[in-house]
């Protein structure tokens, strides 16, 4: 069966990462999705990645706390860096090779990342992980996802959540919700849905790039979703 994707995208909440825990990283969900990527991988798929941070810092609510908004972001950023070493650390652990790029210059960390470099390690079969967002401050990291994956032309941006896709409104909050096969980026921004910031939204938009909102945390998933399985909601 051929892939219905050839190259991806996927996002990662900083948030996911913490598991069971309060704050943090939680080995044993992270080993779960470098196994899930190692999975893809195999099947040929060239795969980028982006993670926020909000498991260790959130720049928005550091500035509530009296952080400066610009130091804020960059603390942010810095947590996407650690988070990404992570990931990078689990995927060598199971054999997996992985790459970790760094949107601003943190040599020896990760190799400053460049579009070029990334396409190329993706090419020899690595991991591209690509942290500290944009590399500047107002931008989440939803946004540096969604400008990755226009860079590296990927075919669709994988959004992975703990919720199986776009509702009408929180599931978590309204058991009345209904969810969405598919949805397109006007709609979301017409119905105020949190899905992506608008930033991010419209940059997909304006680029082409369709984005799938799925549950990551269930074990499998990334596959299914890559074969083709109906799981999950199609913004386009």
């Amino acid at each position: 069966m051929s892939n219905r994707y050839n190259r991806i995208l996927l996002k990662l909440s900083g948030e996911s990462l913490m598991g069971e825990k309060q704050y943090g990283i939680d080995e044993k969900r992270v080993a779960e999705y470098a196994a899930q990527i190692k999975e893809i991988a195999e099947m040929g798929i060239e795969i980028g990645i982006v993670i926020g941070g909000g498991n260790i810092f959130r720049g928005l609510s550091g500035t509530a706390k009296g952080v400066d908004r610009v130091k804020g972001d960059q603390m942010g950023m810095l947590a996407t860096v650690i988070n990404s070493l992570a990931l990078s650390s689990a995927l060598e652990t199971i054999g997996q090779k992985a790459k970790v790029f760094t949107a601003i210059n943190m040599f020896p960390i990760g190799e400053h990342y460049s579009k070029w470099k990334a396409i190329e390690a993706m090419q020899k079969g690595e991991v591209a992980i690509i942290s500290g967002g944009t590399g500047n401050p107002f931008f989440t990291t939803d946004t540096g996802s969604a400008l990755r994956g226009i860079e590296i032309e990927a075919d669709v941006m994988l959004k992975g959540t703990r919720v199986d896709g776009i509702y009408t409104a929180d599931p978590e909050k309204d058991p009345t919700a209904v969810k969405f096969e598919k949805i397109s980026y006007d709609e979301i921004y017409t119905r105020g849905l949190k899905v992506m910031d608008l930033t991010a939204t419209t940059l997909c938009k304006e680029n082409h790039l369709p984005i799938i909102v799925f549950d990551m945390d269930t074990v499998g998933n990334l596959k299914k979703v890559l074969s083709g399985e109906n799981i999950g909601t199609l913004v386009y």
